[in-house]
């Protein structure tokens, strides 16, 4: 039966234990399950390949996500090394040039050495895009919205463009999650989240996720998790299946408090450029409209006339917004992105993305706004 999104991320993939009758789904603290004879087992025979928790968790966000199969991952980037892992020497993949510094050292430092061929280029020109794509091109990667500065891309033209290549689009939907965007209905191959964020939403665990539509695909990655071994662990699969059945509400506050930073901020005599794709000043704002039913709980901002140390200053002046890597939390966190999630970096490549030493990022948690709003005017004095 087709239920609304806050009824799947309570519900979907998740009943009462059989055993017990358990509303919520246990922790299968197991590493092997018994078998009836040897080779004859049912769904699970051993951990690493199939777990009940973990599958109740890939369930649902298969479902959040308009789906038909679900994997979840230790991590956000043992979920990318997985679908890096379907390529071989000589395969390319064309990504934006505004890109997590942690995918990007995993693709320039790890799979560039195995002959992987990556470009970077500006995803709001379609022709740049086109211009790099080759027989060879294997992916098309993205992010939506970017990170750090919430650059959006059209999904659907991009996909679109994929499909007339030959390629495959995979968008990492972790800044939006499933609440806000669907990757998969405007034409995406694959979809990634880092659930650590806003999926799990607590700070509390580590975690991926993929889902595609193709049995095929899916069954390649399956097999590539399964031998590389990159799986979580039930405890924090059960984490990760309780903060999402509180992800609509949770999104929902953080979005709203967002808004209203986003929009002080906006014109405020201490701030150089405002980044929330709310913003109708946002270069995408049309196309976040299509695409987005909210704007997200991320906001970035370049300070006025602010060096590095002035900036750091700045920072130490926070009560509220914790100096913090990571996002999506209910807590607020400020980063400083130059010297945090793009240290690895250089200085050449930080210019191109944009990544300058008065950019600082804030994942806007649910605290008291009236709270929120304070000690942002304190940070800016």
């Amino acid at each position: 039966m087709k239920y609304k999104f806050a009824t799947h991320a309570i519900h979907a993939g998740q009943s009462p234990d059989p055993y017990s009758g358990a509303v919520i789904t246990p922790i299968y603290q197991t590493s092997t399950y018994e078998q009836e004879s040897p080779g004859n087992y049912g769904q699970y025979n051993y951990s690493r390949m199939t777990n009940p928790t973990r599958t109740a968790f890939e369930d649902c966000i298969a479902v959040l996500e308009k789906g038909k199969y679900g994997l979840a991952f230790s991590s956000g980037m043992a979920a990318i090394d997985t679908v890096m892992r379907t390529l071989k020497p000589g395969d390319e993949v064309v990504s934006s040039t505004d890109l997590y510094g942690g995918t990007r050292k995993l693709f320039e430092e790890v799979y560039k050495r195995n002959g992987i061929r990556f470009h970077y280029v500006d995803f709001s020109k379609l022709e740049e895009i086109t211009a790099v794509i080759n027989e060879n091109t294997r992916w098309i990667w993205l992010e939506s919205p970017t990170n750090p500065l919430l650059k959006i891309s059209d999904i659907a033209g991009i996909a679109k463009l994929a499909r007339q290549k030959g390629t495959k689009l995979g968008v990492d939907n972790t800044f939006a999650s499933p609440y806000l965007q669907n990757p998969l209905e405007l034409g995406a191959d694959l979809v990634m989240h880092s659930v650590t964020k806003f999926i799990g939403g607590h700070s509390d665990v580590i975690m991926g996720a993929l889902v595609v539509q193709d049995e095929d695909l899916y069954e390649d990655l399956k097999f590539y998790r399964n031998a590389s071994g990159g799986i979580p662990g039930p405890q924090d699969v059960f984490l990760a299946l309780r903060g999402i059945k509180t992800l609509p509400l949770r999104m929902q506050a953080h979005c709203r408090n967002a808004q209203e930073i986003a929009g002080f901020l906006d014109g405020h005599p201490a701030v150089e450029k405002v980044f929330w794709p709310g913003l109708e000043s946002h270069e995408n704002h049309t196309v976040a409209k299509q695409q987005m039913r909210d704007f997200g709980g991320m906001v970035s901002l370049l300070l006025k006339d602010a060096d590095k140390e002035t900036v750091f200053r700045k920072i130490e002046k926070l009560k509220i917004f914790t100096l913090a890597e990571s996002l999506g939390g209910v807590e607020s966190l400020i980063n400083h992105s130059s010297s945090m999630t793009h240290v690895s970096l250089s200085d050449a490549e930080k210019e191109k993305a944009g990544i300058s030493e008065n950019l600082v990022r804030l994942s806007v948690g649910i605290e008291d706004i009236e709270d929120l709003l304070q000690d942002i005017s304190q940070f800016l004095e």
